[in-house]
């Protein structure tokens, strides 16, 4: 759990950018709201797992997904790349986005994800974690 914090604590001291073309922006990670994964992974085999979230202006923009794991735990969160040289409306919650990221199945007995909610009151970091065990394809029919 460490690392996670220690890999968002690096993630938040990104510095703000400007291009040549005088477009300043930074990136700024935007808490998950709500997961779709499924209750077990097949081994070697690709899943899907969506994730909804609120972008909180008109100046944010979905960027990537900060993707880390140690062992058989992997921390995700969502970056959006913020613009800060235009005017931005407010959406607060109610413009829900989704993202999909296809995960692969390897070789672990089962895959623990921290999906990035946020900090909370005392700036702690808040994650929903979801453990998903790994099956082998029954091939006895």
């Amino acid at each position: 759990m460490k690392k996670g914090i220690l890999i968002l604590a690096v993630l938040f001291s990104l510095m703000s950018c400007s291009s040549d073309d005088g477009i300043n922006f930074f990136y700024e990670p935007i808490a998950i709201e709500n997961i779709e994964i499924a209750d077990e992974f097949i081994r070697g085999q690709t899943h899907e797992i969506t994730v909804t979230y609120f972008r909180p202006s008109s100046c944010h923009n979905f960027d990537g997904f900060d993707y880390n794991r140690n062992n058989n735990e992997r921390f995700v969160a969502i970056i959006s790349t913020v613009f800060n040289d235009r005017a931005c409306d407010d959406l607060a919650e109610t413009d829900s986005r989704e993202a999909t990221i296809n995960f692969l199945a390897g070789s672990e007995e089962s895959y623990i994800f921290n999906f990035w909610q946020g900090r909370d009151a005392n700036g702690e970091n808040q994650f929903l974690t979801i453990e998903v065990p790994v099956v082998e394809v029954s091939t006895n029919d």
